[in-house]
């Protein structure tokens, strides 16, 4: 391997099984790349370091100066089958000489629904499903929203401290990882309420380990915030993401139950973002599979799907996803082609 980025063919990069530094880091070319962006793009992008990729081959990045590192980001959740796989560029070079571009909002594209028949087999519900195909995370995490408010009549969404859903406005709405995420930006969607997430005492849902209620949501959010008749939907990550990448503990199952039938009993839309944990990162495709018995109504997912290409779904019940009127969910590229 010498210093010169693109050398190496894509099998000796992706055969790389240790880190090679043959510069400084940040190297040369790397620092000048950081200055001339720093002249012209949003000083909003929170940057974790001085990185500058310029290949990727399997599980190995390579920067622009020719150092090679194993990649733990995965393209942050993204790249769950490898940088610039071969089956999955082989796909997308056919697509693209195919037809790059058509709305799926607008017309019929085979392509959209061999997707959406793909979802509904690896749905983690039993009844069957309807998907909606777009952009990104944060853009099902609002196309969620929007679904359970038309289809519930109800105003009310109940989200989670901790939680990152995205940071378009109903999703940042919901997220409460982080106060930056809202700093400067309010006011907020109306109608989200939070609560305590997966934690061992009683000030999650008011479960200790020998209770079988989500007393928290009954006895504080349903009591003194939001009446359950007009919640529409509950919305959970099943491994908290942003918010300090916490596993619940083994109780959690019992609670995730007992949230489900919650729901069940006020007719609210239970809401699975699996943006970040879905797509096998947990093991199982659904993080939620680790819970027997726990089915979502309405499933979000993103980042891996579109192989490395933006592409987010949500996935619902039929008779849920029959909800909106034409025209309610859409937008130009989701679920395009390519």
């Amino acid at each position: 391997m010498t210093a010169t980025a693109g050398a190496a063919s894509y099998d000796e990069l992706a055969a790389v099984t240790q880190p090679r530094v043959v510069t400084e880091l940040p190297g040369p070319r790397a620092r000048a790349a950081v200055e001339a962006d720093e002249r012209v793009t949003s000083p909003s992008l929170p940057r974790a370091y001085a990185f500058v990729p310029a290949r990727g081959a399997g599980a190995v990045l390579e920067d622009v100066d020719g150092n090679v590192f194993l990649d733990f980001n995965a393209g942050i959740a993204v790249c769950s089958t490898g940088h610039a796989h071969p089956a999955v560029v082989e796909a997308m070079t056919a697509q693209a000489q195919r037809l790059l571009h058509y709305s799926a909002s607008d017309f019929y594209l085979p392509v959209y629904t061999a997707v959406c028949e793909r979802l509904d087999e690896l749905a983690p519900m039993s009844a069957p499903t309807r998907s909606f195909l777009c952009n990104s995370g944060t853009e099902g995490v609002e196309a969620a929203i929007k679904l359970a408010r038309h289809h519930t009549r109800r105003q009310y969404v109940v989200g989670f401290l901790g939680s990152f859903h995205g940071r378009s406005y109903g999703s940042v709405s919901l997220t409460a990882s982080s106060a930056k995420y809202h700093a400067g930006f309010g006011p907020m969607l109306p109608g989200v309420v939070h609560a305590p997430y997966a934690e061992r005492t009683t000030s999650w849902v008011g479960l200790t380990d020998d209770d079988a209620r989500t007393s928290y949501l009954e006895d504080v959010v349903f009591t003194r915030l939001a009446p359950p008749d007009e919640v529409a939907a509950v919305v959970v990550e099943p491994v908290l993401g942003e918010g300090g990448y916490v596993v619940p503990p083994a109780a959690w199952l019992r609670r995730l139950r007992a949230l489900r039938e919650l729901c069940d009993e006020h007719g609210i839309l239970y809401v699975d973002d699996e943006v970040q944990a879905g797509m096998g990162r947990t093991g199982p495709v659904w993080a939620i599979e680790h819970y027997d018995g726990v089915e979502p109504d309405v499933l979000v997912s993103g980042k891996s799907l579109g192989g490395g290409l933006p592409l987010a779904a949500i996935t619902a019940r039929a008779e849920i996803m029959d909800a909106p009127e034409k025209g309610g969910l859409g937008g130009t590229f989701g679920g395009n082609p390519l």
